[in-house]
């Protein structure tokens, strides 16, 4: 089943599109806490509160050494929710997610840029991928871009029938968000922003006005139902 995230701390904007997308939960990153000025213990409860306790939480470590990360990551795990770790994809963070996934913790491997990179990541055990789809397409000037990225790497990821999921980050616009998910990828994060963009079209508004008002011009205030 597809899973649709946020990529946010705004506990406003997690309540907003909650009630109108089945939010399956939210994407952090130390830079979004810090912009929010939130830590994890105010964040948290918050998030079950709005999007339910079953609500996934994507929350990435700090530490710098493969012992102190599992460290980081056993101590999230204990926390009562569905936390998946987040792990930088380098040579670090590699080896930390294979000590993690030896003792059965959930692993998001993060600030992916390439496809190489995302497969050996997907091999080490990472259960959720993250290539930055725009910050890919920002720093290379040949080749497919992040959309091209994504695409290949979901493609080596059923080809090996490996067991994780692309869960493709870093949007700055709706058009990249529909070539993500024309590649297949079975996850992705989106900012409240590009989520509401998506939610709109210049055309629907007055489309809409335009079916309540020839109805009211023969029904007044009648609804459908009693008509």
């Amino acid at each position: 089943m597809f899973e649709l995230y946020l990529d946010t701390a705004d506990i406003d904007q997690i309540a907003r599109l909650g009630t109108c997308l089945p939010v399956r939960g939210i994407t952090t990153n130390p830079s979004i806490l810090a912009k929010a000025n939130t830590g994890l213990n105010e964040l948290l409860p918050k998030v079950a509160r709005t999007l339910g306790e079953k609500a996934r939480i994507h929350v990435q470590i700090v530490s710098e050494h493969p012992e102190a990360m599992l460290d980081e990551a056993v101590i999230l795990r204990k926390l009562p929710y569905d936390i998946i770790v987040k792990v930088p994809a380098t040579e670090t963070g590699l080896t930390a997610i294979q000590m993690m996934k030896a003792q059965q913790i959930p692993v998001l491997a993060t600030a992916i840029y390439s496809v190489q990179q995302g497969f050996l990541a997907a091999l080490c055990g990472a259960d959720y991928l993250a290539p930055y789809v725009n910050r890919i397409d920002t720093i290379e000037t040949n080749g497919s871009g992040g959309i091209g990225v994504v695409a290949d790497l979901q493609a080596l990821i059923d080809r090996h029938q490996l067991p994780c999921r692309l869960l493709p980050a870093s949007f700055k616009n709706t058009l990249q968000v529909l070539g993500v998910l024309k590649t297949g990828a079975s996850a992705i994060t989106v900012p409240p922003e590009i989520a509401i963009e998506m939610l709109t079209h210049p055309a629907v508004k007055p489309a809409v006005d335009r079916f309540n008002q020839d109805w009211r011009a023969v029904f007044g205030q009648t609804l459908p139902f009693e008509s």
